[in-house]
């Protein structure tokens, strides 16, 4: 590698990584020909999602295997090193290329931009048993899938993401994530979630808009108009119900440190991949890991009055659907199931603005 062209290339296609909502959570310097360094950072100081970071730090997983993906097109590959002198919150790693040849491309290279998020319901058409033995070999040693598919386990995971959902829309943390991340009237956004890709109709979207424009009255529809249940119903529990089935991605144990999530990050995105390569259709379902395990670490998250208590019962339900021992080594959780691809979803800022200086 003498010039910074392939260097440019690959990191042209590694942008399109999955992040939650869409928050890109990276800068890139090039700083040779075959070394660039991903300056991340997390959300979790103003995203309650974002529990001690870890979706973030899925999401840069994400990016380093979609980078280890598109190098092998060049004949690269990518040996990635988190810098440990640097904050958690801001992870700094190092993306040094080398040449292999006899390193052959890596077919879901094809999948980078196609794979999407598809929000709207799934035909309930099962999953054939060669397709997820292929999609459990697509994943990294040390992981592997529990299927949720019969449907009494799709109506306990819509029952769920139902209860779920209510957290997610009655507290103000939650409130003021939503607010500043859906791009309104948008088929797509290069930044955010246009609102065409919620998965709700025309009516409840333009009911949403105006609800999220004050928390004040978000409460009294919450309080007085039912204002949870339209959208709980088209964007969870129609949803749940309407697909092949949800899986657990399981690591062997526990995740506890940074690298453990990024690992876990590159297993996601391999699993996706290839889910976009045998054209099936995918919704991560993670809001309800996250207050579980709010729950589990007895974490205050928000400051309306009974939300311990209902990510308690999120919890409890999450552990009953799973056992306790799957449920602490799920790192993430989505439906599956055929579809046509989203004819609204988000896009990726452009390289140029992602790349710092030297």
């Amino acid at each position: 590698m003498n010039d910074s062209s392939v260097l440019h290339k690959i990191l042209d296609r590694a942008r399109w990584a999955p992040s939650g909502d869409n928050t890109q959570p990276w800068r890139f310097q090039i700083l040779a020909p075959d070394h660039a360094v991903a300056h991340c950072f997390d959300t979790r100081d103003h995203c309650v999602y974002d529990l001690d970071g870890h979706p973030s730090q899925i999401a840069m997983g994400a990016l380093i295997e979609t980078a280890a993906i598109a190098a092998s097109a060049h004949g690269l590959a990518l040996h990635a090193q988190r810098r440990h002198d640097q904050p958690v919150e801001r992870p700094v790693f190092d993306l040094r290329f080398t040449a292999q040849n006899e390193l052959r491309p890596d077919p879901l290279e094809a999948e980078i931009e196609r794979r999407s998020v598809q929000r709207r319901p799934f035909s309930t058409q099962a999953l054939r048993e060669d397709e997820k033995d292929i999609l459990s070999r697509s994943l990294p040693a040390g992981y592997s899938l529990h299927w949720l598919e019969s449907p009494a386990q799709r109506r306990a995971v819509a029952g769920l993401l139902f209860r779920s959902a209510k957290l997610r829309l009655t507290t103000p943390e939650a409130y003021a994530v939503h607010r500043d991340i859906i791009d309104w009237k948008k088929q797509f956004s290069d930044d955010k979630v246009p609102d065409q890709a919620l998965g709700v109709d025309a009516a409840t979207t333009r009911l949403m808009q105006w609800i999220l424009g004050s928390w004040s009255r978000v409460q009294f529809f919450n309080r007085f108009m039912a204002g949870t249940w339209m959208p709980r119903i088209q964007m969870d529990l129609l949803p749940a119900l309407r697909c092949a089935g949800h899986y657990a991605l399981l690591a062997e144990s526990p995740p506890k440190t940074v690298d453990d999530y990024v690992a876990a990050g590159r297993a996601v995105q391999r699993l996706w991949l290839q889910l976009s390569a045998l054209k099936l259709q995918m919704q991560p379902e993670v809001t309800p890991l996250v207050f579980a395990r709010y729950a589990s670490n007895g974490m205050a998250f928000s400051q309306q009055r009974g939300s311990s208590q209902a990510a308690r019962a999120v919890r409890d339900e999450l552990i009953s659907l799973l056992g306790p021992d799957l449920e602490a080594r799920t790192v993430f959780f989505g439906r599956v199931g055929h579809s046509p691809l989203a004819r609204s979803r988000s896009l990726r800022l452009p390289l140029e603005r992602l790349l710092q200086p030297r």
